[in-house]
């Protein structure tokens, strides 16, 4: 089988060494390139040909950004970006992924060797993804842990549902989920449902996708913190460090936080999400599954179809990895299959025929 080769783009030598080895430490890949800054990267790019590029994103005399836009437009290819773990770069590294970047792996604020060879798994797992991720043209907006659990591990399952009549959005996505989240939610009236979202991110950047999303859509969009009563107009993201659940306080839908072990190899984990939606809202929740590597979420979007949800999954076309809705559909829990283009008014039209009038535009 042929090797993914990869180019390394960053302005430290230290990192394009400690990247190339752990790269070349692996029998499918190889770095056929290293470069210091993005000019030279271009010619690289041209000469070379690689399957995947690393970038950094803080880079002299090109921008990372400005690269990856012009690279987008002229030449798109799987870039996995190497962002340091700060609010500059966390904020960098999202307007990358606007722009088309697959993923991204987070530089170690100390220790700088140690700490990516810690990170050598997930290195080279989204160069894997990458190679095979569907990649765009850029569009503007129309406006180390192996161990695997199930949701067992953070809360029981439950039969005796405290009945409700308010409606709930459930939302779980992970690679490429950063996009098709925004796409999903601009469209959202302020008077939808409270949402629920579980994307796979680490802590320090989920604050910032957040605070991001707010500023674009209609609705209010927060990084939970727990203890939230989850209200019409508003969007709760999972923290990077945590599980998101959907708890009930009498009359009304609450967040909760829990640290607690990883589940589906994720904290957060979008079958704890899911799971605590059909615990805690049964048939007046609609679930959403969307781009993803994996099966996160599988189990949990079953759980949710059978206590009487509705649930959407995004489509093989539209996903940048189809994983976790793929693996969403094998299990039997997806009601119903649209482009993520028609997402969010598909999840509006179901909710009028559950009686919820929302303001669609």
């Amino acid at each position: 089988m042929k090797k993914t080769t990869v180019v390394v783009v960053d302005d430290s030598a230290l990192i394009r060494k400690l990247l190339t080895e752990i790269i070349n430490s692996q029998s499918d890949m190889e770095v056929i390139g290293t470069a210091a800054d993005p000019l030279a990267a271009r010619e690289m790019i041209r000469e070379m040909n690689p399957d995947v590029l690393t970038l950094d994103v803080e880079m002299p005399k090109m921008d990372g950004l400005d690269f990856l836009e012009k690279l987008m437009r002229l030449r798109p290819m799987p870039v996995i970006m190497v962002s340091t773990l700060t609010e500059r770069g966390s904020d960098i590294t999202l307007k990358a992924l606007e722009l088309g970047a697959i993923d991204f792996v987070s530089k170690p604020k100390i220790d700088i060797a140690a700490g990516l060879k810690e990170y050598s798994n997930e290195i080279t797992n989204k160069i894997r993804i990458a190679r095979s991720a569907r990649i765009k043209r850029l569009t503007p907006l129309p406006s180390q842990i192996s161990r695997s659990a199930s949701a067992d591990a953070i809360l029981p399952a439950i039969s005796n549902r405290i009945a409700s009549t308010e409606k709930l959005i459930i939302v779980g996505a992970s690679t490429g989920g950063t996009e098709a989240i925004k796409e999903f939610l601009i469209h959202m009236p302020p008077d939808s449902p409270g949402i629920l979202i579980t994307q796979h991110m680490p802590e320090g950047f989920t604050k910032s996708f957040a605070n991001r999303l707010n500023s674009l859509c209609r609705i209010a969009v927060v990084e939970a913190q727990g203890g939230e009563r989850v209200l019409p107009g508003h969007a709760f993201i999972a923290p990077g460090h945590s599980h998101l659940l959907l708890k009930r306080n009498g009359a009304n839908y609450m967040t909760e936080l829990n640290q607690g072990e990883l589940v589906s190899r994720h904290r957060p984990s979008v079958d704890v999400l899911f799971r605590s939606a059909a615990n805690c809202a049964g048939k007046n929740a609609i679930g959403v599954i969307l781009t993803g590597m994996g099966k996160d979420g599988a189990a949990g979007m079953l759980e949710m179809h059978k206590a009487g949800a509705y649930n959407f999954a995004q489509d093989e076309q539209s996903c940048v990895v189809f994983g976790m809705p793929k693996e969403a559909i094998a299990a039997g829990g997806v009601d119903e299959v649209v482009p993520l283009r028609d997402m969010a008014k598909s999840v509006l039209i179901k909710l009028s025929s559950m009686g919820m009038r929302t303001n669609r535009v």
